[in-house]
């Protein structure tokens, strides 16, 4: 059995997309989750749309949560874990200049060959990892 609804998925895929035009040719913004949270620490001129923005995504996935009938995850790990794997991600992320919706979705719409390279990285890293845990470990 699997949790994917492709419907949610396309309409999800849309509104990103729209979101992230509107950023781009609207206000010379790319649609990045880590740009946006590191503008929200260094508390840069623009706080308050990028608070606005955050703030609405973790509305809209409590939103869905109560709206729709897609069952909700336990997270079992050690909640030391997984801080020291959300500063991790948010280290990597500053080292590569971006994160993958960054890179993953405006960059290769804007044919970055910067974006082209971090997306084929995230990928690769992504199966090797899977395989790894999968399969060997």
């Amino acid at each position: 059995m699997t949790d994917f609804t492709p419907y949610s998925a396309l309409i999800g895929g849309a509104l990103i997309g729209l979101i992230s035009a509107f950023l781009l040719f609207g206000l010379g913004r790319v649609l990045g989750i880590s740009g946006f949270v590191h503008g929200l620490i260094a508390r840069d001129s623009q706080f308050g749309w990028r608070a606005s923005f955050l703030i609405g995504l973790l509305l809209a996935g409590v939103i869905a949560a109560f709206v729709t009938e897609v069952p909700y995850r336990i997270v079992t790990m050690p909640w030391v874990q997984v801080l020291a794997a959300g500063l991790l991600v948010g280290y990597g992320t500053k080292m590569g200049s971006g994160c993958t919706s960054g890179h993953g979705v405006c960059g290769l719409g804007r044919r970055s060959m910067r974006s082209v390279v971090a997306v084929c990285t995230f990928m690769a890293t992504a199966i090797i990892t899977v395989y790894l845990v999968r399969h060997v470990f």
